[in-house]
């Protein structure tokens, strides 16, 4: 099993600083509110940040869902036309249209963009968010609508036609006339009770925020001890931000201007929004800090100062590449396959990334050569 690295694509919006998701709602007068050093995300931006990852030799690129950022869909699907071997993680929301309709989405995108689509399932832990987009389900009636859609998406795949009769949906005749090939992959993620079985059954890898690794050690024994009952095999993979620099001192002092830049009533507002999340991941998130600006390395390398504004992930790996790279290791001893990172702002850290921990995940053979030689040429690290 070897390391495959993702990326980050910020269509919320960038820059040098922990980004307010805020930062382009409408105004009273109705323009856009600009928000000093941060970076819209522009299409040109974000191509070049797909360039730069493919470039670098990461496999895909996430792009989440959601009020404050643009469309998954269509902003990947246009980015596919500026880059030629990148994927595209693509986060979205079940029941928010129509489980047929969503598997006849994901077949014309793996036909235009040749293959290049995953998909990651977003279930949806705070309720308010949902109720922006016309959903009223609770938090564990949102998992059961879950499990009925997947299984919808995998029947109608099949190619012929599928009926379905369950509490969320009733689909008569159902398919995908022509299904898309490969299948796209299935990222999922939850921490919760009503999370759990629904993984087992439909996950193709499962998702987790950067959690210690004993913590995510029992998510993965736990996950895997519920797919064994359903006879399946489930791949893991770790949500994490990055701070990578040439000196381990570098690193750090660039975590403390992200968290200098940050006033005690901006980290206030944030917590007390967070605190009310519904979402199990989100409350062990908060849980690594409680709010406080103390101790927030809370394993070797492993930095906790993002989550006191951020939502979702919430923790950085802090360190020269070589500790960064043996952090990566350490969660790869795990079973963790598939590393979904960022860092802001995304397309310089990108090149941090890129540049220093790569090539020494490459020196100890974590990671396949293809993807890399197919990019930029591999370059062997010394002395970093």
């Amino acid at each position: 099993m070897t390391v495959r690295l993702h990326w980050f694509l910020p269509t919320g919006g960038d820059g040098r600083t922990l980004v307010d998701r805020h930062a382009y709602a409408p105004n009273e007068a109705g323009a856009t509110r600009q928000v000093r050093g941060v970076r819209p995300p522009d299409i040109e931006y974000l191509a070049q940040i797909a360039k730069a990852a493919e470039q670098l030799g990461f496999e895909a690129v996430l792009t989440p869902t959601g009020t404050w950022c643009e469309d998954a869909w269509l902003t990947t699907v246009a980015l596919a036309q500026h880059t030629e071997r990148l994927k595209f993680l693509v986060a979205f929301r079940p029941g928010l249209i129509s489980p047929t309709l969503a598997a006849q989405m994901a077949a014309t995108y793996q036909r235009v963009t040749r293959g290049r689509l995953l998909l990651n399932v977003v279930t949806g832990g705070d309720s308010a968010e949902q109720r922006r987009f016309g959903d009223r389900l609770d938090h564990d009636r949102r998992y059961a609508r879950t499990d009925e859609f997947l299984t919808v998406v995998r029947g109608v795949w099949r190619g012929k036609p599928y009926d379905f009769d369950g509490t969320h949906y009733q689909v008569e005749g159902g398919l995908t006339a022509v299904p898309p090939d490969p299948l796209p992959q299935l990222f999922f993620g939850g921490s919760s009770p009503a999370a759990g079985p629904v993984a087992a059954r439909h996950a193709d890898v499962y998702l987790t925020w950067g959690e210690p690794p004993a913590q995510v050690k029992e998510k993965i024994d736990w996950i895997r001890s519920l797919a064994a009952r359903e006879g399946r095999t489930v791949r893991f993979g770790i949500r994490l931000h990055t701070i990578s620099r040439d000196s381990a001192a570098e690193a750090w002092a660039t975590a403390n201007r992200l968290l200098d830049d940050l006033d005690a009533d901006t980290v206030a507002a944030a917590q007390a929004a967070l605190g009310r999340s519904e979402s199990v991941g989100q409350q062990r998130m908060v849980a690594l800090h409680g709010g406080s600006r103390e101790a927030l390395e809370i394993h070797p390398n492993l930095w906790a100062g993002v989550g006191l504004v951020r939502g979702g992930a919430g923790t950085a790996l802090v360190g020269s590449h070589t500790e960064v790279a043996d952090r990566i290791e350490e969660y790869h001893a795990l079973g963790i396959e598939h590393f979904v990172l960022s860092g802001y702002p995304h397309l310089e850290e990108a090149y941090c990334f890129g540049e220093g921990v790569i090539p020494e995940l490459a020196a100890r053979a974590l990671l396949d050569r293809g993807p890399t030689a197919a990019g930029a040429p591999l370059l062997v690290a010394s002395g970093r």
